[in-house]
């Protein structure tokens, strides 16, 4: 790492502002020369710690850029992984008030709860199935904090910026029917994302890394060496399968999941 404890602390201030007053903040990765993945975690849970000391609670973790898809909407290689946090969790079929919000889009997953416990190093897919209690089609709402694209320069941000910024987690939102496991073949399950009554982006689950439960498995074996495990009860979004959608305010969206039902949300 780079960065002192005091440094941590302080760019995890400006998310936090950034977040309440919705005005972005510029590139970590170009303002510290050789930040490392590291530091960019550790900015990550002191912006998390400090919303739990101010009341919130985590109900679970997130997976991101595990698709080709998602990883060239953001220029990005490697997936990364934030917090879920509870008031972060919407309703099904209400509206969500825009203004909550910067520069929003919206993605298409399945959500895993938990029945058990997952503790990596080593965990694998079929860990993960056995501890999965069941799964429900989600919808998670992006955002940035920090600019996606440098005014300046153009330079897009980098993973880092990403994961300093809670993975750019803002909102999810479960529906649809439950389901266990056991039941479906979860690669094939598929989605249609309307916004406005249009069809915008549609995909099968199994463009995240070839079965959504190769997620959870990369996520418990990545937080192995931080002494963190997936705990029972922890809603675990596994990644979109499709390329994130803006949002803006007044848009409708439907997401059509086939025989998982479906999730629907109007921005107001």
């Amino acid at each position: 790492m780079v960065l002192d404890k005091a440094q941590v602390q302080a760019l995890a201030a400006r998310l936090d502002a950034a977040e309440r007053t919705r005005v972005q903040i510029g590139h970590f990765s170009t303002e510290i020369p050789g930040l490392t993945i590291q530091d960019a975690y550790a900015v990550q849970q002191a912006w998390v710690e400090a919303k739990i000391a101010g009341g919130r609670r985590m109900i679970g973790h997130k997976i991101g850029l595990t698709s080709r898809a998602m990883q060239r909407a953001g220029n990005i290689t490697e997936p990364d992984y934030g917090t879920l946090l509870d008031d972060m969790l919407l309703p099904d079929g209400q509206d969500v008030a825009f203004e909550r919000f910067i520069e929003p889009r919206i993605e298409v997953e399945l959500a895993f709860i938990l029945k058990r416990p997952l503790a990596g190093p080593d965990v694998t897919i079929f860990q993960v199935l056995d501890a999965i209690d069941y799964v429900v089609p989600a919808l998670e709402i992006i955002d940035a904090r920090i600019r996606r694209v440098d005014p300046d320069t153009g330079a897009t941000r980098k993973v880092l910026d990403t994961i300093a910024d809670n993975a750019a987690n803002a909102a999810i939102v479960l529906g649809g029917r439950p389901v266990k496991p056991q039941t479906i073949d979860m690669r094939w399950v598929s989605a249609l994302l309307y916004r406005n009554g249009v069809i915008e982006e549609s995909g099968v689950a199994a463009a995240v890394l070839n079965h959504p439960a190769n997620g959870a498995a990369w996520l418990a074996n990545k937080l192995a060496p931080y002494g963190v495990s997936l705990a029972a009860g922890e809603i675990i979004l596994s990644g979109s399968f499709t390329a994130p959608v803006l949002i803006a305010k007044g848009d409708t969206f439907h997401a059509d999941y086939g025989p998982l039902g479906t999730i629907a949300l109007r921005f107001t």
